[in-house]
């Protein structure tokens, strides 16, 4: 069976994730050697001690550590064949870190800068994103630029399946567009979600100048499985990693045509989610239904997986 890693996104992440998983020598030396390598202990965070998960700064670094900390247990224990990966955003740098793309010490050090650079913009400029339910993907995008034009900056941020997109902008322009989608009825619902800034708009674009600078020190190499870039739709290359990664920030994400994407070109059999929660085996469901979907997200999770394959009823 051929499996598609699918890593968690900001958003996923929950206070305790990853604390009984601190009971496996490896997963607790990767926690350890991501603490090292961005220069913060990441094991109080995950605990959300003092509301650490809060965030942007701490959750990114730790959420990461956690996704990659499951894949290299895997990797131990099972003779897993992997097709190839898909993030979530946050989650292309588990991915990147998964498949070799990007070194350990250094793309940790890379991804805890790059959620400074976020947190900063979030803390300057309030901002909002919102979830829409079953939406005319053109009307609300003829909605969002009507009310940028407007004079309140607001687009979609997030292509995630058929069924969701997220719009992200000024706290102004997503309360003008979310107003217009239910008064419009060009969406079954308009949910505001719990974000710390409008990731993958164009006031994220100070973070991207930021990582283009930051990039320019950090060696890159081909990925040894294909890895699928929300921004592009296409498999990363050493040759754009670069330039994808800063671009990244502050242009939407089309999980899903990615994921269709990783399916068609690999002829994976399955996806298998790692991090907190399953956000992302849901999106899968819908954008690939034909395909058998798994996650984990804690030891349980885990020990059910790895008993499932060894004894081959994954078949």
């Amino acid at each position: 069976m051929k499996f598609g890693i699918l890593f968690s996104g900001q958003g996923a992440q929950r206070p305790g994730m990853g604390i009984d998983l601190m009971a496996d020598p490896l997963f607790a030396s990767t926690i350890q050697e991501a603490s090292e390598a961005v220069g913060m202990d990441l094991l109080p965070i995950m605990k959300n001690e003092n509301g650490a998960l809060e965030q942007t700064k701490n959750v990114q670094p730790a959420l990461v550590a956690v996704s990659y900390g499951l894949y290299k247990m895997l990797m131990r224990d099972l003779n897993l064949q992997v097709g190839g990966m898909i993030g979530l955003s946050l989650g292309e740098y588990a991915a990147l870190l998964a498949s070799q793309g990007l070194e350990f010490k250094n793309g940790m050090a890379l991804l805890a800068d790059r959620a400074r650079y976020m947190q900063a913009v979030a803390d300057e400029t309030p901002s909002a994103m919102a979830a829409l339910l079953k939406p005319d993907v053109e009307a609300v995008e003829a909605i969002c630029d009507q009310v940028t034009v407007d004079g309140n900056l607001v687009s979609i941020a997030n292509y995630n399946t058929p069924k969701q997109v997220v719009i992200g902008g000024t706290v102004a322009g997503v309360k003008a567009a979310s107003d217009q989608v239910k008064a419009t009825k060009v969406a079954r619902r308009a949910i505001e979600l719990p974000v710390s800034g409008a990731f993958h708009t164009a006031l994220f674009n100070p973070a991207r100048d930021q990582m283009v600078e930051r990039l320019k020190a950090v060696p890159v190499q081909d990925p040894q499985v294909p890895v699928i870039s929300n921004t592009t739709e296409e498999p990363f290359a050493a040759s754009s990693m670069k330039t994808i990664l800063a671009k990244q920030l502050a242009v939407p994400t089309h999980f899903g045509a990615g994921l269709k994407k990783l399916t068609t070109l690999t002829n994976l059999d399955a996806t298998l989610e790692l991090g907190p929660g399953k956000t992302l085996t849901s999106f899968a469901q819908v954008i690939v239904p034909d395909l058998k979907h798994y996650h984990i997200s804690n030891l349980a999770e885990y020990q059910a997986f790895v008993t499932e394959v060894e004894n081959g009823t994954d078949e």
